[in-house]
């Protein structure tokens, strides 16, 4: 790389050697952390939804009695995504992961205590707000320490450690609801991420980007650049000329600023219908298929066919991404999730419980992989000092099509079956087809470029 000396101060440039450095095994580890954080996420998340059939039938409620319970879960998960991004993009991505595992894990843990809906529902907003705010914060991290060839891969590698937490949710549920009921479920569901909180606060760096856009914390930036293989002199200074037309803390406003009100606007059309389509499954699919006639166990691998869908089709719609771009990709995978649903409306769930399963699959696999995209499609629209706040503020309106899910699911089975059900998501799909398409700054198709890995001097630029 090319180095410019001043022999009266030194200044790197942060976006270019971070964005075009070598990947280091130190980055990748961080990665992992965040994308376990997803996992742990995805998996207490998803509890509720295998919990809810024995529950319904325990306590003699109706699906509708139940809803504000899955409703005040979403609630505290817009919350918590709104709030998480604001906080990370002003204190640091760092404690906004750490906070939002150790929030909703002692959460969950306190859920099997309850005694009656209206406590769930207190406890389920409380693991709402964590579970909430650590996607948009692990993402972030993750786009942060992750090369700029290789953002889009590595992002998606960790969105979809959230269907695969639900599909290790689903074979956990599995084996602990026969033994240890839905109680024991939560409690030990939600030991486990507190375990994983503790890994995260002696492991998880700081974001290197993050500092270098808080002069107050360069020191700690100098050291953590030196354990990422990018040593530079005591007492530089940073800039980011990628990035720089982006006030410190720009807040809300910056996602409606150059040029990326259309963005923004289009991304939470497309996130709020793909959260309504996603969470309508997390939420009702296992009492959906219960309903149908189906037993427990089959209603319960519904779900985790869904996720297992998800997780293959996240990494290969990735891999299109890099080479094609995010437009026509995005597209393809929406399309097809309206398509999948569209086609289940016809399948009888008793005679052909196979097809029907094998078919929430496929459904699965285009509706996640679109999910997970979107939050790379953020990643790239949004700058440094509003990235967690543009991803988490999209999140957070997602999550109002995941709150009307919770409503919506309960009085489509109940009025129309499986036929409504299917209906309703197939028409989600078409609406984040439509709002995807408009999305005018795609990820570009990556750009092979040789990469120096030997110890080459990071950039600077003289005052």
């Amino acid at each position: 790389m090319a180095v410019t000396y001043n022999s009266q101060e030194q200044r790197v440039d942060i976006g270019q050697i971070l964005d075009d450095g070598p990947w280091t095994t130190m980055q990748k580890i961080v990665v992992v952390l965040a994308a376990l954080a997803i996992v742990a996420d995805g998996f207490d998340g998803q509890l509720i939804g295998f919990a809810i059939p024995l529950i319904i039938k325990e306590w003699n409620v109706t699906r509708g009695d139940f809803a504000p319970v899955v409703a005040s879960g979403l609630i505290g998960m817009a919350i918590g995504s709104a709030c998480a991004g604001m906080l990370a993009d002003h204190f640091g991505r760092r404690m906004g992961v750490i906070c939002s595992v150790l929030l909703f894990s002692l959460a969950t843990c306190a859920i099997g205590f309850s005694e009656n809906l209206w406590m769930m529902a207190a406890l389920r907003f409380v693991a709402g707000l964590g579970i909430g705010g650590a996607l948009p914060t692990s993402t972030t991290m993750t786009a942060e320490y992750t090369p700029a060839r290789s953002r889009t891969i590595a992002i998606t590698a960790t969105i979809v450690c959230f269907p695969l937490g639900g599909m290790l949710s689903g074979v956990f549920a599995s084996f602990i609801l026969p033994a240890f009921g839905w109680r024991g479920l939560f409690w030990i569901g939600g030991t486990i991420p507190l375990l994983l909180a503790l890994v995260l606060f002696f492991r998880l760096p700081e974001s290197p980007r993050f500092l270098a856009h808080h002069h107050a914390r360069w020191p700690e930036l100098i050291r953590l650049l030196g354990r990422m293989s990018r040593p530079v002199s005591a007492g530089s200074t940073f800039i980011d000329s990628r990035e720089e037309k982006v006030e410190e803390d720009a807040g809300l406003r910056a996602l409606f600023e150059e040029g990326r009100r259309r963005d923004t606007i289009a991304l939470w059309l497309a996130t709020f219908a793909c959260l309504l389509a996603v969470y309508s499954a997390f939420s009702w699919l296992p009492t959906m298929l219960a309903n149908e006639g189906l037993s427990a166990s089959v209603a319960g691998s519904g779900l985790t066919a869904y996720n297992l869908g998800g997780v293959c089709g996240a990494l290969l719609c990735a891999a299109a991404v890099a080479r094609f771009g995010s437009r026509w990709p995005l597209a393809v995978f929406s399309a097809g999730g309206a398509l999948s649903a569209l086609l289940l409306i016809g399948v009888n769930p008793t005679q052909n419980t196979n097809v029907l399963i094998f078919g929430v699959g496929v459904h699965g696999l285009f509706v996640t992989t679109v999910q997970c995209i979107i939050y790379a499609l953020c990643a790239h629209v949004y700058p440094t000092n509003v990235r967690a706040t543009g991803t988490a503020a999209t999140l957070a309106v997602g999550r109002l099509g995941a709150i009307l899910s919770a409503f919506a699911g309960a009085a489509v089975i109940t009025a129309g079956g499986a036929s409504a059900y299917f209906t309703m998501l197939g028409v989600a799909m078409v609406c984040v087809l439509t709002g995807l398409w408009m999305v005018r700054h795609q990820i570009p198709p990556v750009q092979k470029t040789k990469i120096k890995l030997d110890n080459a001097p990071p950039v600077l630029v003289g005052q």
